[in-house]
């Protein structure tokens, strides 16, 4: 059927231009199935399954021969498109359909035939044309074919009827040629050139119009009257001059005969029930019209006429009533039960509003009396149509008919609804897309069914039909239900299915209007989707503007694969303005469906409607489609057994847990209690038993494969199944299917049942379980998926041990399908965040955060925010400044992390934020930490905050809360990173820096070491001097490493300094963190001074080598490193000695004198001294 392409994943499509003659020369037992499109013609599938089981070939590769892969597999061919099986040498085939017609020769025959030629000549394979118009191989039989082939299957090659075969091919192409030949000249008397009409205005009939223009038959498309969009389309496409808007019958029969036209496509469905294609018919005989008679049209022009015509032939339908009189009518609704929904329905054409869905009983009395009483629909109300409530997911679904038979295009989903999630009023619709997923190749074919016996009846009653039936269906748990028909095509649909084309339209119209509809092979394209959404006017569909500028139309045609249709569209001085409610139709088209709604709602967010006030006006639903790409994975189950581990699964996907659902259970048992599970689920479950009676175990997969591939199954579930599957099956399946295990793979691989539990007790093993893995050639070899762990207790038995593991199987399964379905529910664990960890963080810290008490707050962990009371610190909040200040440790937790030494750089987490906030003249009071990695160490990040709570005792202040953020997808493993948060405060008559002036002095603290700056140079001249963090350490012979002694935590000034804050012995500080000493001194000093330096203390070894290694002069190292001096206080020369003597007692053994501040201007420091 034509929805094959849809689900056509097992067929590895190939680009014939590129492989075709190569793959005859490479001698790689390939077959080329060529150009087959939706057929599959038997002899062709005789000759591959005979070539495929006689070892001729080990592929079939399918080009534009969509479904030659789901029949082959079907009985009796049984056979998969790639086979494990070989016996013998090697051959090649080729197997090119001829085109049905000249067009599609010239749409796609240039290249593949080109190949087929060269394939032929190259002389290494075996190349057979089979005609269509014959059913048969041109130059031969199916016997002959095979013949050619013999060598590879045991047999002598027969030379005469490969060459037979080859002439036969190359005389088809060259008549093919003469034909192409003719029609692409324009002076020949053999060229068509054809005036096509198009009635209608909307979007349908903008796509209609475009669909038919591609025809290289067509010279003139015109429309009748058209729209804006096909004003400008351009090309072969115009609208109809002189008929004034008008599409009535007579406008339409006085164009044809004015333009001369050899076809009328009927878009709309008024012109139809008015019996336009009846009077074209009398008045113009030799014109083809497209479209349903009058009487044909009944079908959609009464309802009441097509539920009866549906009951009478047995074609699925809802329960319903006819009614002419509203008291009957009401009468039957209130015999109803309460809960028994009903739907209420305008048997006459009604704009598509006829249709009311009342919710209860009081509801749909109130549905009957709007409709035929209070005529709310006019004389469409006169008959009315009261119908069972149906569900389950629409699904529109065209078809072509010749008044004999009938081709299903692929279904289609529209949205009626204005807004999103399908809420507001219903409109005429909002966007489409097609093929809809919900319609898989069974159902397709079921729907064809009905389609074809729709119109082999309507041709017994004496009224054939021709044209488009729009059958609307539900699917619902019984199977597809018609809920409508109607006579034309939809609309959005046509936007979406028409490009999906790849026959030419004009020529199935014209096989529809003659009645030889089985001569055109209707195809679609392969692995390709479409997507429109409808761009509205704001307020439709009630009230809502005309006339706005539509904006962005070159931009969104533009983008690759977008076509905008116009509908409701009007030139105006060529300016593009909206005339209707539904104004454009823009349809995307994609590889898949999130592909193809990509590049449509791309082009929409290039359009706009301007109203004259610069309004934007437009409106445009953001959801289409979303069910579909959100789709429930499809799941069929292979059994031969009870099936018990599959109760899970189904209870999963009824709950809504598992995003998934059941649509085939198959077994090769046909007294296997797991098919009575099948049949419990409803009949739109496909429920089989398939024989292996005689067949290989080949045969037998490919047929189960059929039946799964049918009901649109994506994930196939072995449940007790009692066979070993072939290299076929697996092979196509691979990664789409697995397997349960009683056993903890790869142990006790192989074994069954009871026998593994045993050799599991007879191992002395201490657990057991199962295992869910993906099934492949090597038997319980495939990949693990999820395995589920029991204890193994002191005496067990096989059989106890057996009913422990089975009870996991189905919640392993169940487990299994969540990760696949991608629904799963995933807990902060599985994205890698351990909850239970971090709260072990928290507990492991809390005695040492405890240990920074401080008046103020009691640095307790456990709240949503940390408390400090300015009041117990002795505060008065009145005078007080509070100063916050934020740093981090820099690339030095490199260092920390490849060395696993954690317990230092809380330290220097804390100094980098304390001593920036005592520059300001204040005291610490509390600090706040940030802990980010990608995975929670506990032990690391507690070692990490012991170090911030020595800091805060160094500091002074409270550890009063702080953040650990476990984030994977930020951090590799093994990093972390720190950030800190300090607050203090000041008097407000303290802060510094305040009376700096010319004859301060300037007094330096020793630092610790390089403190947390400089690093990555740090680090570079390690690389180049080729030391590791474990190497000796060249410039501390007393440092267990060079790690150890970089890791020497940054010094922490606040008790030093506190005392001189304190006796107001202090102008000024200078935290010399990065920038060293040139460029961090000068943020504490007022403009017109100058800091001279005339006695730096001698480099501390560490930076002696850092300065050898890298050959920095003094300047650069002062820019980069601190050179010793870590804290600058800046006092008044009469306060040095008293300064100097609190900064002993404080624990300072050495205090330098670094200079004195001069008046000047320019560089703020002056260095007098050399580094030494």
């Amino acid at each position: 059927s034509s929805s094959q392409c849809r689900y056509h994943y097992y067929l590895r499509s190939a680009n014939l231009s590129s492989a075709l003659a190569s793959s005859i020369t490479q001698n790689i037992m390939k077959a080329e199935v060529v150009g087959f499109g939706s057929t599959a013609p038997e002899e062709v599938l005789a000759v591959l399954s005979k070539a495929v089981k006689d070892g001729c070939i080990a592929t079939i590769e399918p080009v534009r021969s969509q479904s030659i892969g789901l029949a082959l597999s079907r009985a009796p061919h049984r056979t998969f498109l790639s086979n494990g099986s070989i016996r013998g040498g090697e051959s090649n085939l080729v197997i090119y359909q001829l085109p049905a017609s000249v067009t599609e020769y010239l749409s796609f025959g240039g290249s593949e035939t080109s190949s087929v030629r060269s394939a032929i000549l190259a002389g290494n394979g075996v190349v057979a044309a089979y005609d269509p118009k014959t059913s048969s191989f041109v130059g031969g039989s199916s016997g002959t074919v095979l013949a050619a082939l013999g060598g590879a299957c045991g047999a002598g090659s027969d030379a005469r009827a490969k060459g037979a075969l080859a002439s036969a091919a190359l005389t088809a192409l060259s008549k093919l040629d003469q034909e192409a030949s003719a029609q692409l000249d324009p002076s020949s008397p053999a060229k068509r050139k054809d005036v096509v009409i198009v009635v209608g205005s909307g979007g349908r009939e903008h796509a209609l119009a475009v669909a038919l223009a591609r025809s290289p038959l067509i010279a003139d498309v015109i429309c009748c009257p058209g729209n804006g969009g096909t004003a400008v389309e351009g090309g072969k496409i115009r609208n109809a001059e002189g008929v004034n808007g008008k599409q009535d019958n007579a406008t339409v029969i006085d164009l044809v005969k004015r333009v001369g036209a050899h076809m009328v496509v009927v878009g709309p469905e008024a012109p139809l029930v008015d019996g336009l294609v009846d009077e074209m018919a009398a008045q113009c005989p030799g014109v083809r019209a497209f479209g349903p008679t009058k009487a044909g049209a009944e079908l959609e022009a009464s309802k009441a006429f097509t539920k009866d015509f549906l009951q009478e032939h047995d074609i699925p339908t809802a329960k319903y009533r006819n009614f002419t009189d509203a008291a009957e009518a009401i009468a039957y609704v209130e015999s109803l039960d309460e809960n028994d929904r009903q739907v209420v329905k305008a048997s006459g054409l009604a704009a598509g509003k006829g249709v009311l869905l009342p919710t209860t009983k009081a509801e749909a009395i109130e549905a009957v009396k709007e409709i035929m009483s209070d005529k709310a629909f006019g004389a469409a109300g006169d008959t009315c149509v009261i119908e069972s409530f149906m569900t389950g997911p629409e699904a529109s679904c065209l078809a072509l008919c010749d008044g004999k038979t009938a081709v299903l295009m692929p279904a289609a989903q529209d949205h009626k609804r204005a807004l999103d999630n399908d809420e507001g009023l219903n409109t005429g619709g909002m966007g489409a897309y097609a093929p809809a997923p919900c319609v898989t190749p069974d159902l397709q074919k079921e729907i064809e069914a009905m389609c074809i016996k729709t119109v082999q009846k309507m041709a017994e009653r004496g009224t054939p039909y021709v044209g488009v039936l729009y059958a609307g269906m539900m699917l619902t748990p019984n199977g597809p239900s018609v809920l409508e028909f109607n006579c034309r095509f939809g609309d959005p649909e046509t936007q979406v299915v028409l490009p999906l084309l790849e026959t030419d339209l004009y020529e199935v119209f014209i096989a529809c209007c003659d009645g030889n509809l089985d001569s055109v092979d209707v195809r679609f394209k392969e692995n390709t989707s479409a997507a429109a959404i409808v761009c509205a006017a704001k307020g439709y569909p009630e009230s809502y503007p005309k006339g706005m500028a539509i904006t962005g139309l070159p931009e969104a045609n533009a983008i690759s694969g977008v076509k905008v249709y116009h509908a409701g569209t009007k030139l105006d001085d060529n300016v593009s303005r909206c005339s209707g409610g539904r104004v454009l139709a823009v349809t995307g088209m994609g590889s898949d469906l999130k592909e193809a709604l990509a590049a449509s709602y791309k082009a929409v967010g290039k359009l706009d409607f301007v109203g004259d006030n610069d309004e934007r006006l437009m409106h445009n639903r953001t959801d289409i489609a979303k069910g579909a790409t959100n789709k429930k994975l499809r799941l069929g189950v292979l059994g031969s057994t009870r099936g018990t581990a599959l109760i899970p699964v189904i209870e999963a996907c009824a709950n809504g847990s598992l995003n998934a659902e059941i649509v085939a259970v198959v077994s090769n048992k046909s007294t296997a209690p797991i098919l009575e599970k099948g049949k419990a689920l409803g009949v739109t479950v496909t429920t089989t038993f398939v024989s292996s009676k005689g067949l290989s175990r080949e045969e037998f997969d490919a047929e189960c494969t059929s039946v799964l591939v049918g009901a649109g199954v994506e994930y196939v579930l072995l449940v007790g199944y009692m066979r070993i599957l072939s290299k076929p099956f697996c092979d196509f399946w691979a990664g789409r299917c697995i397997n349960v295990h009683p056993s903890l793979l790869p142990k006790h691989a192989g074994g069954m049942d009871l026998a593994v539990h045993q050799a599991v007790i007879d191992a002395g093993e201490s657990e057991s379980g199962c295992t869910i893995h993906e099934v492949t050639e090597a038997v319980d070899g495939g990949p693990i998926v999820v395995q589920k762990v029991v204890k193994v207790e002191q005496g067990e038995t096989a059989e106890s041990l057996k009913a422990k593991v089975q009870a996991l199987e189905g919640p392993a399964f169940v487990e299994a399908i969540q990760k696949k379905s991608g629904k799963a529910v995933i807990s902060y664990a599985d994205a890698g965040v351990d909850i239970d960890a971090g709260n072990a963080l928290v507990e492991m810290i809390k005695a040492d955060c405890k240990s920074t008490r401080r008046a103020g707050c009691d640095a307790d962990l456990g709240g949503f925010g940390g408390l400090f009371d300015l009041a117990a610190a002795g505060f008065d909040s009145a005078n007080t400044v509070l100063i916050g200040a934020t740093d981090g440790v820099g690339t030095k937790l490199r260092i920390a992390q490849s060395t696993k030494s954690h317990d230092c750089v809380g330290v220097d987490l804390v100094a980098m934020c304390v001593n920036d906030l005592i520059v300001a003249g204040g005291e610490p009071l509390f600090f706040l930490d940030y802990y980010a990695t990608g995975n929670l160490a506990v032990e690391e990040a507690a070692a990490v905050v012991k170090g911030i709570a020595e800091g805060c005792r160094q500091a002074g202040c409270g550890l009063i809360g702080g953040e650990t953020a476990e984030m994977p997808s930020m951090y590799a493993p093994g990093d972390y990173d720190l950030a800190g948060f300090s607050v203090g405060a000041v008097d407000r008559n303290a802060i510094l820096p305040k009376d700096i002036g010319a004859g301060d002095v300037l007094l330096g603290l020793s630092s610790s070491g390089i403190h947390s700056n400089g690093f990555s140079l740090v680090r570079k001249l390690l690389e180049k001097e080729k030391l590791g963090y474990e190497s000796k350490c060249p410039w501390d012979a007393s440092a267990s490493s060079v790690g150890a002694s970089l890791l020497t935590p940054t010094k922490i000034y606040v008790k030093s300094c506190l005392p001189l804050l304190k006796a107001s012995l202090l102008n000024g500080l200078s935290h010399i963190t990065g920038g060293g000493l040139l460029e961090n001194l000068p943020r504490s000093l007022p403009k017109g001074v100058v800091a001279e330096i005339t006695g730096h203390p001698a480099l501390p070894p560490v930076f002696k080598w850092m300065q050898q290694a890298s050959g920095l002069d003094d300047t650069e190292m002062l820019r980069t490193f601190n050179c010793g001096v870590g804290m600058v206080l800046i006092v008044k020369a009469d306060k040095v000695d008293e300064a100097k003597t609190l900064l002993k007692e404080a624990g300072e053994d050495e205090v330098y004198e670094l200079g004195v501040l001069v008046s000047g201007e320019g560089e703020q420091v002056v260095m007098k001294a050399e580094l030494v």
